[in-house]
């Protein structure tokens, strides 16, 4: 008797060890110089295995971005945890967003100036990091929420592609420019 279960199990173990070998790839090349053939032979299987997973180079960079900001919006979540103002609330998760992804090896090769326009176009693409921050502004479905959210969303893109001069000067620029537009109304 077929177990489906089984096979979901596997296929989705499967895809997690592609993304994991993906991860380390595109720390070591960078993500513009990272081809499909560099990711299969990292996760040890055939390009036609690979491209089972992941139908194109875009497919399985959407979906590493997205679990990677699932990883960071959960250690965000838990940063901000204390706090309760929500204009503070706002300045720290910009600055955690902004730490997490400089802290990470991986994660910082995407805003590289090679690949920051790449790693930018699809942030500002993705439909699943709108939502992830209209949330943490209000209610996602309100056009607001959703217009602030894509604002938000670019200001985190364009320190991570442009850094300010040093931490002061960006939760500074957060400060003064980012949280009187985005905080509640």
């Amino acid at each position: 008797m077929s177990r489906p279960w089984l096979r979901d199990e596997r296929t989705e173990l499967a895809a997690e060890r592609i993304l994991d070998a993906a991860e380390r790839v595109f720390t070591e090349r960078g993500v513009g110089a990272t081809e499909m053939s560099h990711i299969a032979q990292a996760a040890g299987c055939s390009r036609a295995t690979l491209y089972r997973y992941f139908d194109s180079r875009h497919a399985l960079q959407v979906a590493y971005m997205h679990r990677q900001t699932h990883r960071v919006v959960q250690d965000i979540a838990r940063h901000l945890q204390h706090l309760t103002d929500p204009r503070e609330r706002l300045i720290e998760a910009i600055l955690a967003a902004l730490a997490a992804v400089r802290d990470d090896p991986a994660l910082a090769a995407w805003f590289t100036s090679a690949d920051s326009t790449h790693s930018a176009e699809l942030a500002t693409a993705s439909p699943i990091l709108e939502t992830l921050c209209a949330a943490f502004l209000g209610d996602p479905s309100d056009p607001d929420t959703r217009l602030r959210a894509r604002w938000l969303l670019r200001i985190i893109v364009s320190l991570l592609s442009t850094p300010g001069h040093d931490p002061t000067d960006e939760r500074t620029m957060i400060e003064l420019f980012a949280a009187p537009v985005l905080s509640p109304p």
